[in-house]
């Protein structure tokens, strides 16, 4: 027969001090796993939902980013007016030449300042990125010196309201917009004319274009060509023909369409990816964020199931004759066991309840942090899932069994003379 769960409540009753002291160990340590995964979750969710399926994103061969990459000025104008990139109701074709700068600015709160990307794109930037709607204000008119920038950008550094100005490179810009970006990674950038970029700032080239096929099928052959790609490198050679073969079916396929063209042109010296993938890639700079929310949770976690220990080996201490009279009662040792454990468990589901809960306001709030991609600041939002408070109540069980086995060993086993000798 099992020990009634009623006596397990009413002895972390009676010992509310230390059952309080424990469960508000496992609490801190959930509500701080749970908070800097929430962050990590937040920023790539902010590169993941960035990008139009649609549009193809060119930047020079063997580069990472836009940052580091470099296209010509004739370059841009070859791959411009190919055959097989859409036009708008005008006529004109949806490609945009843009750049990425970093500037720095001063912070609302005069808390200092940081890096912020400034984006010099062409008239057909905006087009090109349907879900971005300007919330403020008008879009920029080239050869004013004028900007737009995002809602986040202008909530949290100086002179980027509507009318403000501020120095970068050569020129005062003045901010004529506000758009709102949906939290992409577009939320921590401010948009320029691009060739006033490349003048403010000495530059002879762009950083990428950002063109739209005709043909909608090209953004899914080139996810199937990143993810065989990845199955190749991470199988052994001796499974890697399948995978090969496929890969290959895939780069023929390819290469008959407008990115094949692009890629085989030797003048142009370029590869061609989807926008989706190119900001899924970014998702490592969350990647220091995941390591430090684990090396911080683990540190926690062990102090935490060490106190959970502490209170259960106190509470086996205090408690000798009880084993005694339930071991006299009839009741075994795997009961006394799975008596103590349970205890264990129940204080960790209260921490961890806690812990959640104490968790939940920061769900949504904007922050910004640094990305180790493009060295500037990237706003994002803590997101909460139910999944990540799931782990997190999974987390806070962990810390309880592990911090019960042995004292809940030492009660099962605790010989019926000693425990009587207490009585």
């Amino acid at each position: 027969m099992a020990v009634p769960l009623r006596y397990n409540a009413r002895n972390l009753i009676v010992r509310w001090r230390s059952t309080l002291a424990t469960v508000l160990g496992i609490a801190l340590v959930v509500a701080v796993y749970v908070m800097v995964m929430a962050l990590e979750r937040g920023l790539r969710n902010t590169y993941v939902t960035t990008g139009d399926e649609n549009n193809l994103l060119v930047l020079r061969r063997g580069s990472t980013s836009e940052t580091s990459s470099q296209v010509t000025h004739n370059d841009h104008r070859r791959i411009k007016y190919l055959d097989g990139i859409a036009r708008n109701d005008r006529g004109e074709p949806m490609a945009s030449a843009e750049i990425i700068i970093l500037i720095y600015l001063d912070r609302v709160d005069q808390s200092g300042g940081a890096n912020v990307l400034l984006r010099g794109m062409g008239p057909m930037g905006l087009e090109l990125r349907p879900k971005i709607k300007l919330v403020e204000g008008r879009m920029v008119r080239p050869g004013m010196h004028e900007c737009v920038v995002s809602k986040k950008i202008a909530a949290r550094f100086a002179n980027c309201r509507v009318g403000d100005t501020f120095r970068a490179g050569k020129f005062f810009w003045k901010v004529v917009g506000i758009f709102d970006a949906s939290k992409t990674a577009f939320d921590s950038e401010i948009w320029v004319d691009a060739d006033e970029a490349r003048e403010a700032f000495n530059r002879d080239f762009y950083g990428s274009v950002l063109i739209r096929p005709v043909d909608d099928a090209i953004g899914s052959l080139l996810a199937q060509r990143e993810s065989w790609s990845k199955k190749l490198k991470e199988l052994k050679e001796a499974d890697r023909d399948a995978t090969a073969a496929k890969l290959a079916e895939v780069e023929q396929a390819i290469g008959r369409t407008l990115v094949g063209r692009i890629e085989a042109d030797r003048q142009l010296q370029v590869r061609v990816l989807s926008e989706r993938s190119y900001y899924e890639e970014q998702t490592r700079t969350g990647m220091p964020i995941w390591i430090m929310g684990w090396f911080l949770s683990t540190i926690m976690s062990i102090g935490a199931a060490f106190s959970a220990m502490n209170t259960m080996y106190a509470a086996i201490g205090r408690r000798t004759r009880e084993i005694g009279t339930l071991r006299v009662l009839g009741f075994k040792r795997r009961e006394i066991y799975a008596c103590f454990m349970l205890e264990s468990i129940l204080i960790a589901v209260v921490g961890g309840i806690v812990g959640c809960l104490l968790s939940l306001p920061l769900n949504g709030i904007a922050t910004g942090t640094f990305s180790w991609t493009t060295f500037s600041e990237v706003a994002f939002e803590f997101r909460i899932t139910p999944e990540l408070l799931g782990k997190g109540m999974v987390f806070a069980l962990v810390m309880g069994v592990v911090g019960a086995l042995l004292p809940a060993r030492l009660a099962a086993r605790k010989p019926v003379l000693d425990a009587l000798r207490a009585v």
